[in-house]
């Protein structure tokens, strides 16, 4: 039989767990966007060991993880993910140093064209 004490206490843990829960949803979906990860229903569930039934269920949570994945749909890409200054000057040089060995090989070929058809001609006749 319940009595009202364990009644009582029955409910504070039940309260107790479901903030504790919560808490652990609202931190994991904290970290995962600051480290620019998905922000996912399954990725939130799995980072706070919570269910993803559970997390559908909680309005606020629901929408925060709707509006995270929204942004990351919208072209936001998380600042982990941008490239540096740097970064992007040593793309630039390494693609402008393909694209000179790329036109000296196109100037070869052409070069040789010419004589692949002299040679062709030479050969058939």
């Amino acid at each position: 039989m319940n009595t009202p004490d364990s009644a009582a206490a029955l409910s504070k843990v039940t309260e107790a767990r479901v903030t504790n829960t919560r808490r652990k949803a609202e931190a994991a979906i904290r970290e995962l966007d600051r480290q620019g990860w998905p922000v996912t229903f399954a990725s939130v569930a799995a980072a706070a060991s919570v269910s993803r039934s559970w997390l559908y269920r909680e309005p606020d949570i629901r929408a925060e993880i709707d509006r995270l994945r929204a942004r990351r749909g919208d072209g936001i890409v998380p600042s982990v993910e941008r490239a540096s200054t740097d970064s992007i000057k040593r793309q630039r040089e390494a693609l402008l140093d393909e694209l000179s060995i790329l036109k000296e090989e196109n100037r070869r070929l052409r070069e040789e064209v010419p004589r692949a058809y002299g040679q062709q001609r030479a050969s058939a006749s």
